[in-house]
């Protein structure tokens, strides 16, 4: 990859992170998302394998899905209530739908499938940024509604996330998979 390009790939993760942890309206929360999502597609797809194409399709596909999901929460939310505030989060439809695109952009238990197969299709580093840093800013976003949330929900798809994650390891033999 081009220098150039890998620091502007760098950077936008770094900004888009930052954004994301930093914001309190849920239009700014959703643009440092998508800005993380438009920076790791390239460092997927820079081998120009068949695998690594198909990783890449399947990580924008689900990560659209989810942030067109957060963007639809926190419209019906700022419908219901009149603000765009995060930590304002009073509508159970919102707070359900932000909590299945929270878990989609994780990628725990009822959303997880297309996590093996995207770590499988890329390179490590990009696999290890994929497992850490693109989980911050949903987390961030997570801990910052976290009073609005359904927490035996949460505890349910956590419990489940590392029942099945380690009863689905046991029977792999590709060290990527095992990973996710």
């Amino acid at each position: 990859m081009n220098p150039y390009a890998k620091l502007i790939t760098t950077t936008s993760l770094a900004l888009g992170t930052t954004i994301t942890i930093s914001s309190n309206h849920w239009a700014m929360a959703w643009t440092g998302l998508e800005i993380n999502t438009i920076a790791i597609i390239p460092m997927i797809s820079k081998s120009h394998h068949p695998r690594a194409i198909e990783a890449t399709i399947k990580y924008f596909l689900v990560q659209a899905a989810a942030s067109a999901s957060i963007l639809f929460s926190s419209l019906i939310n700022a419908w219901s209530t009149g603000q765009w505030d995060i930590t304002q989060l009073t509508n159970p439809t919102s707070c359900l739908l932000l909590t299945a695109a929270i878990a989609m952009k994780l990628g725990l238990v009822p959303f997880h499938f297309w996590f093996p197969e995207v770590l499988q299709g890329s390179s490590l580093t990009t696999a290890l940024l994929l497992s850490t840093v693109m989980k911050f800013p949903p987390i961030a976003i997570l801990l910052l509604t976290s009073n609005s949330l359904h927490p035996p929900l949460l505890t349910l798809m956590a419990i489940a996330s590392a029942t099945l994650g380690g009863w689905m390891g046991l029977n792999q033999t590709q060290i990527r998979k095992i990973l996710a």
